[in-house]
């Protein structure tokens, strides 16, 4: 199944397998080292289910979230709740409804390794167009963040396919991001559910992957490219 129909038309399953990864909380302290959340003004892109979303919120942060797939952002509604720290915004990457030079932080989870697959022809200007409305909604000095897979059922960082280690590769060599690597693996309850879970998003192949290895704990590597504006 697409991405993009799982996103528009199963928003909660996706959120039963983002709500499984991470099991050993790696990700807000390494986000942490590269911007400082308590008070901080946060342009979020692609915020999904809400699962940055809400770490953020935890940490202090103030959050801006946007997200093109409506069912998504509806799902993210329901978990946050309402806050004066949390917008909630029906926006596409690359027409953020955001001031400019107002965030501390510009970040996008997930996000941007779709328009490399869905946009073949062109996605270094899409991507290129989204990273800068991203950064324009930042003030000079702040952050830009980009976090992306580097391997779902590896022990190791690597990019899932050669589509993906070119756009990373471009990141870092013509945007001047730096990347770093944690893992953030998901637990789930058992291994049936792991493989069930996973592969409704990622397909048939990695639930025999899951089901072969015995993965209840199924290890994940994660890249996250940071600069600054």
């Amino acid at each position: 199944m697409d991405a993009r129909e799982i996103y528009e038309k199963h928003p909660q399953e996706y959120d039963d397998l983002v709500a499984a990864e991470d099991a050993d909380g790696n990700l807000l302290p390494a986000l942490r080292t590269i911007a400082d959340l308590d008070g901080a003004n946060v342009v979020e892109v692609g915020a999904g289910t809400g699962r940055l979303t809400s770490l953020m919120l935890s940490a202090g942060a103030r959050v801006h979230a946007t997200e093109v797939a409506a069912p998504m952002l509806e799902v993210a509604r329901r978990k946050l709740g309402d806050s004066p720290d949390l917008q909630l915004s029906v926006a596409d990457a690359r027409a953020l409804p955001a001031p400019d030079a107002q965030a501390d932080l510009g970040i996008a989870g997930w996000v941007f390794g779709h328009l490399r697959h869905w946009l073949p022809a062109d996605w270094r200007t899409q991507i290129g167009d989204a990273l800068d409305e991203m950064a324009r909604t930042v003030r000079p000095g702040g952050q830009l963040v980009v976090i992306e897979t580097l391997g779902t059922g590896r022990t190791e960082p690597e990019p899932p396919n050669a589509d993906l280690a070119e756009y990373f590769g471009w990141m870092e060599a013509e945007r001047g991001f730096v990347r770093t690597t944690i893992r953030t693996d998901y637990a789930f309850a058992s291994v049936d559910d792991a493989a069930r879970v996973l592969g409704f998003f990622f397909g048939p192949a990695k639930a025999e992957l899951v089901s072969a290895n015995g993965w209840a704990r199924v290890p994940e590597c994660t890249g996250i490219w940071s600069r600054p504006r």
